[in-house]
Order: structure tokens, then sequence, then C-alpha cells
């Protein structure tokens, strides 16, 4: 199945350009859509053999997904691996995405950080439990890391995206649980430089996916689980 890369960037310009570069050479089309950045991290491309779409203002990364998944849909692409502008993710693992999507293709393959041995904040460890957790609450299925971006998704089956920011990637894996669309787990590497430069604002944006979780388990008594249940019996 014909697959691109998706690579959405707000204000990473110290680091795009190389995360960029290193992902062309894994043999994809690259496509990266710059989310409204006022640091030049979009021009700061320019040479590159990528399609560049560009957001005139900040609208969230669910946006920026929403917008680079509409695109691959219509070029015809099967998958899109999405990795992040930061630097965090090592573009020579994608293969190892790739690999697992030619063995599951109606798979969605999440990339998988060893949690334990990255010395994780407080913050950041608790927010990964707390995601790891609610998740299986609302999917009864369980992942390792519900929390990366690093991830290889087929188009076809694959929901929409109904929140702008950050807790789209959490909605997107709760329904496609719901839809029956297999999740399959592949160990990656993660890099997490001191000048690393996140656009994540944690008293927002955990704020936004605790109220999201608690609509995903509304939705999960009333659609998720029936859904589910359906899917087992018609063998779905």
């Amino acid at each position: 199945m014909n697959s691109a890369v998706l690579i959405p960037v707000y204000n990473n310009v110290r680091t795009i350009r190389d995360v960029a570069s290193r992902a062309i050479l894994q043999g994809l089309p690259v496509i990266v859509v710059d989310d409204g950045s006022t640091d030049g991290s979009g021009a700061s491309l320019e040479g590159l053999e990528i399609t560049l779409l560009t957001h005139k203002k900040n609208l969230g990364k669910g946006m920026a997904l929403k917008t680079g998944f509409e695109y691959a849909r219509k070029a015809g692409y099967g998958r899109v691996v999405t990795l992040d502008g930061d630097g965090q993710h090592y573009p020579e693992d994608i293969p190892l995405l790739e690999e697992a999507s030619a063995l599951e293709p109606r798979a969605l393959v999440v990339g998988s950080r060893d949690l334990p041995s990255l010395h994780l904040s407080k913050g950041s460890a608790f927010a990964n439990r707390f995601s790891n957790f609610w998740f299986k609450v609302q999917t009864l299925r369980s992942l390792p890391d519900t929390q990366t971006g690093l991830r290889s998704y087929p188009l076809e089956r694959l929901p929409g995206i109904f929140s702008a920011r950050y807790e789209a990637e959490l909605a997107l894996l709760v329904f496609s649980a719901w839809k029956g669309i297999p999740l399959v787990p592949v160990p990656i590497r993660v890099l997490y430089p001191e000048d690393r430069v996140s656009s994540f604002k944690p008293v927002r944006d955990f704020s936004r996916i605790s109220l999201l979780n608690v609509c995903l388990c509304l939705l999960a008594v009333v659609y998720g689980y029936p859904r589910m249940l359906l899917g087992k019996i018609c063998g779905r």
C-alpha cells in the first residue's frame, strides 16, 4: 500500500529541516503542514523535495493532521506515517512502521516509546499513565503508549478529526478502536534534547484532554461498547 509521511509543524525552525531531510531519505513522499508558524519554519524547507501545505494562522495540531490527511487521500495515498517536527522522533524508524503495516494492512500502527527508561518528569509520566488508563477504560484494549505522534494511519477507514489540538490524536485512537481497526504497537526510539521547542501547553492542553476523556467515557457507554460488541457478533 502506497504511503506518505506527514509532518505537522509549528515554530520548529531549528529542527524541521533536519527532520524533513531525514524523512525524505526513507524513500516515501513527504508532506509538511506548516500550521501558521511565525518563526520561518516553512521557509526553512526551501529546496527540499516535499509538499508544503500552509495554514495562514495557527489552528492546532488536529487541524494540521486533518489538512494533511485530506491532501493525502486526494493524492491517492493509502497510508500516512505521522511524526513530529520538533526532533523527538527518529525518521529512521519509519521503516519499522511500514513493515508492521505491511503485515497488517488494516491496522493503525502506533509507535511505542520505552517510557520507563526515559526519566520523564513527574508531570509527563503521570500524563502518560493517565492517558493509557482512560484509553483502556474507553476501548477495553491496552496500548503501552497512547501519547506518541509517530504512527501509521490507514486512510480508508480512519475516523474524522473533530478536535483541533493535541487531544485529536487520542480521539483518533479511541474511535479507531471502536470501529474495529486493529491497533499494533511498534517499539520506537525517542530523543528529548534540552532545547526542544514544544507547543504543548500543560495546563490548557491537559485540561482539554481531561474534558475529552469525560466525553469519550460517556460515548463509550452509549456508542463505543455497543459498536464493539456488534463488531464481534458480526465478525468484523
